[in-house]
């Protein structure tokens, strides 16, 4: 018997024909019913997989490292606000604000989160805030006119959104693990071409399912493939990632002063086109690999690799490297070093601090990982970005 959810696709299919993919995912993840994420589905110990935040507090502590790091690059101003894209239930804000930075009395930290139920669950682990406390005028003053702004050195303030602020910002948009949530089109080389990969129904009936349907792709979509996967041969799939290039647009757009960091699976359009469409768009449900992607619709989660090459058409990032590599650049080897030494002076006690040192180990090999978390990508814009050096002319 089909769920819910799969009923509504299949009345809409039958109405209006077959969905492009991207449609079809953006229903699955975040119905807002029905959908995966609208469900308080997601990452933790208890949920379906597991982030680097999950993990434990480490890689919160290092990313209050880098922001320190970020916030002087800035200039140090104040307010200096962290937008936190794809916040969750609040885990990495938590670690972050238990870190204590220096930046701490500029910080202005935004939780965004497209789930109603996973922003509910954050006030079990923040302490919020109304939006116009960190982002805007809290108060008017004795003259209507005049607007009264959050005190410099009053931070944190921590509030939380559905969406990316609409305004302009000094500080940084940080997204751990969400363009891979995005919603994309899918295409599929054919002897003859390119083809669009779209979800339609078999005859309507108690039967109905939902299949896959090869429909014809217009010129300019066909000649964008063929840029971008131009050695694809036949059978190959490509994802067009629209949803994660158009956040990025809005991303860069929100940052005056600042960076935009994406932390993900990452690949390449043409290395993608090369592997298996299951290798680079794949579920997961309850901590272990779900089926295909018209499976359980609404209750597993679909991820995507994200191909930089196609991000860079709004920009190309100013770094990329893997998590590993940015940990390690931001401290976490000091961290560890520091935990092992704990470990060994306490190990003896067995009391709570030394079992928070042998964690802290454990979450850092974790973390470090090159087959696991380790190999995520991460991926930085600076803003304004750097201006090239100039030339130089010899006069005569």
């Amino acid at each position: 018997m089909s769920g819910p959810l799969v009923r509504l696709l299949l009345e809409r299919i039958h109405r209006h024909g077959p969905l492009p993919f991207d449609a079809f995912l953006d229903a699955a993840l975040y119905h807002p019913e029905h959908g995966f994420y609208a469900q308080g589905a997601g990452a933790g110990r208890r949920a379906d997989f597991l982030t680097s935040p999950e993990v434990g507090p480490l890689f919160g502590l290092v990313i209050a490292r880098a922001l320190d790091t970020w916030w002087t690059d800035a200039g140090r101003p104040d307010p200096f606000v962290v937008v936190d894209a794809g916040a969750g239930r609040g885990t990495l804000a938590r670690a972050v604000l238990d870190a204590a930075p220096a930046c701490t009395p500029a910080l202005r930290y935004v939780c965004v989160e497209r789930s109603a139920v996973l922003r509910l669950a954050q006030e079990d682990l923040l302490p919020l805030e109304p939006a116009a406390n960190a982002l805007g005028p809290v108060a008017e003053g004795d003259d209507d006119d005049d607007e009264v702004w959050p005190l410099a050195g009053s931070g944190p303030i921590v509030t939380s959104l559905d969406e990316l602020p609409a305004t302009t910002v000094d500080g940084v948009v940080f997204a751990n693990e969400l363009l891979d949530n995005l919603p994309f089109r899918l295409l599929e080389r054919t002897p003859a071409g390119w083809s669009e990969v779209r979800v339609g129904a078999t005859a309507p009936g108690e039967d109905a399912a939902l299949v896959e349907v090869l429909v014809e792709v217009p010129d300019a979509l066909a000649s964008e493939a063929d840029r971008l996967a131009p050695d694809a041969a036949p059978g190959s799939r490509i994802p067009l990632q629209q949803a994660a290039i158009a956040w990025l647009r809005q991303a860069i757009g929100t940052v005056r002063r600042g960076r935009v960091v994406v932390v993900d699976y990452a690949s390449t359009t043409p290395a993608l086109s090369g592997r298996p469409c299951p290798e680079w768009a794949r579920t997961y449900r309850s901590h272990d690999r779900g089926g295909s992607l018209l499976e359980a619709v609404g209750e597993q989660d679909v991820t995507c690799d994200v191909a930089v090459d196609q991000l860079a058409r709004v920009r190309p990032p100013d770094s990329d490297t893997a998590q590993a590599e940015f940990l390690r650049a931001h401290g976490i080897a000091g961290v560890v070093d520091d935990a092992r030494t704990g470990w060994r002076e306490r190990a003896h006690i067995g009391d709570l601090a030394a079992l928070r040192a042998r964690s802290r180990v454990g979450e850092a090999e974790a973390l470090l990982d090159p087959s696991g978390l380790g190999a995520f990508r991460v991926l930085e814009w600076v803003i304004p970005p750097a201006r090239p050096a100039p030339r130089r002319t010899t006069g005569r």
